[in-house]
């Protein structure tokens, strides 16, 4: 089955990736590329609309981020949002208004009117609030283009031209800010675009399912099953797709959360697949040994994975492909075309240059990571696998801030555990969507007892988030935090402060490192 396809166009935005999770709630299937990808490829994509993102620049520069104006000519319906909808106007011989007048500025929330006879904004409301975040502004229209929208500083807050189905607004309707933005959206994917809406995961599954089983044939492949969501809904979907034919190695690195190494093996036990479990803890801990940069980190941990698998894959006889459970803000993260990487996820960005199979396939890849959980309900995976508190490749390897020590893992490991067992106490685990502990490189000076002490500072972690792209730091109750804390200085050696991470993303990542 061919699905629907929306691409957005990312001229380097902050929120193009939440413009890409806007488009999935609607049930359409997209794709975020650079600005850069050639008109052939874009062309050869059959799409039913394409969206330009923000961006940081003037559109008017020379250094500019810009599209060619063939982009234009494809016959396909245009949303631009912000620079993207400057972009339009520019490249269309309109005019843009350069950052120093006066009538360019506009931040935040802003009261705006609506035309309701415009494609994107009937059924709304006439009036409401919109999210402004430029300094540069329209200041011409093209030829054909009309205003449909405007606010107290902006006449064109946003434009159209119905007879190319070419439409832009200078705020922001991805975000929650905007009231009517995700009805906007939706508005241009239906109204505008016709798309059907045909992107589910119950679909999704039956066509990965059919792809995977015609892309591995009779070989065999090996899946890096880490008992996280993302792997374990892998597993379940390779399983369906190839059976016997799929080896499931689970590394336990020795920097997983207490018990868990333990808890995975129990959990695929009685699964069906054939699942390896491969104890390498010293082997990790010794590569790692007085390494404190993150990067250093998750690239050390992504060659030794794959070199492990290259071994046990020796031990099995031929494999031919490796399965990773890598997710679509992984990729987006270590680095989309002109995007800063963020971090590089020990799966995307921290592979070696050369790994021992014929190809690494991900049939995640595209996927969200609320996406993923509906296809493991979808392929009828277990609730506790389902809904397991997202974990890290790297482990605790990027919980532990500087150097990686035994001691140090398991001072870790206790005080996570008291934290988790106190949110699930508290019936707070579905409503926090990931929380954890990071065992600071911070010592302080405490009293415990009639004593001095001069121990590690322990920093607890809670969001609140759809998507994991951005995120909101969890409201945990002070009651709670007060009994977390009572026990962990109790009953962990070595910590004598805590300390809640109240910052959201961005500016922070959810992991510290």
């Amino acid at each position: 089955m061919q699905h629907e396809k929306v691409l957005i166009l990312d001229f380097g935005g902050q929120y193009n990736q939440l413009i890409a999770r806007r488009v999935r709630e609607h049930n359409v299937y997209c794709e975020v590329k650079s600005y850069k990808t050639p008109i052939e490829e874009i062309r050869a994509m059959d799409l039913k609309g394409i969206i330009f993102t923000g961006g940081p620049k003037s559109v008017y520069l020379e250094d500019s981020p810009r599209t060619g104006k063939e982009i234009f000519e494809l016959g396909v319906p245009i949303l631009g949002i912000c620079y993207g909808a400057q972009f339009l106007v520019y490249g269309l011989g309109g005019e843009i208004g350069a950052a120093s007048e006066e009538a360019a500025a506009e931040f935040g929330r802003t009261d705006c009117t609506f035309d309701t006879k415009s494609q994107i904004f009937r059924g709304l409301k006439k009036k409401s609030v919109v999210w402004m975040s430029h300094n540069d502004y329209i200041k011409t229209l093209p030829q054909g283009f009309r205003s449909v929208a405007r606010s107290g500083k902006c006449p064109y807050g946003a434009i159209e031209n119905p007879e190319k189905k070419f439409y832009g607004t200078q705020f922001h309707p991805e975000v929650n800010h905007t009231e009517q933005g995700f009805d906007m959206l939706g508005n241009f994917l239906y109204n505008v675009c016709g798309c059907k809406g045909d992107w589910t995961m119950k679909s999704y599954a039956e066509t990965a399912t059919r792809e995977l089983r015609a892309k591995i044939g009779g070989g065999k492949a090996l899946l890096a099953l880490s008992g996280g969501v993302d792997s374990s809904v892998a597993c379940k979907l390779l399983a369906n797709a190839i059976g016997s034919q799929l080896t499931c190695i689970f590394v336990d690195h020795g920097l997983m959360r207490k018990n868990e190494g333990d808890e995975v093996e129990a959990a695929f036990a009685d699964s069906g697949v054939n699942f390896v479990r491969v104890n390498a803890g010293e082997r990790f801990l010794s590569k790692l040994a007085g390494v404190t940069e993150p990067e250093s980190k998750r690239k050390i941990i992504g060659e030794e994975f794959i070199r492990v698998f290259e071994e046990e894959a020796k031990k099995i006889g031929k494999v031919d492909f490796l399965v990773q459970g890598t997710i679509y803000p992984d990729v987006i993260e270590s680095g989309l075309g002109d995007a800063a990487v963020i971090k590089s996820h020990h799966n995307v960005g921290g592979l070696p240059d050369y790994v021992d199979f014929k190809e690494i396939i991900e049939p995640l890849r595209l996927l969200f990571k609320d996406e993923v959980r509906e296809l493991g309900t979808a392929l009828g995976l277990d609730d506790k696998l389902v809904w397991r508190q997202p974990f890290p490749g790297p482990g605790l390897a990027i919980r532990i801030i500087g150097g990686i020590t035994p001691e140090k893992v398991r001072i870790l490991q206790e005080a996570d555990a008291i934290f988790r067992e106190e949110i699930a106490a508290a019936k707070l685990d579905r409503d926090i969507n990931q929380y954890f502990a990071v065992l600071t490189n911070m010592r302080s000076v405490g009293v415990m007892g009639d004593g001095r002490t001069y121990d590690y500072t322990l920093a607890l972690r809670g969001v609140s988030t759809t998507d994991f792209m951005t995120a909101d730091f969890s409201r945990i109750p002070y009651d709670v935090l007060e009994k977390v804390s009572n026990r962990i200085v109790n009953e962990v050696k070595h910590i004598n402060r805590i300390v809640y991470d109240v910052t959201s993303k961005p500016p922070a990542t959810i992991e510290w490192e």
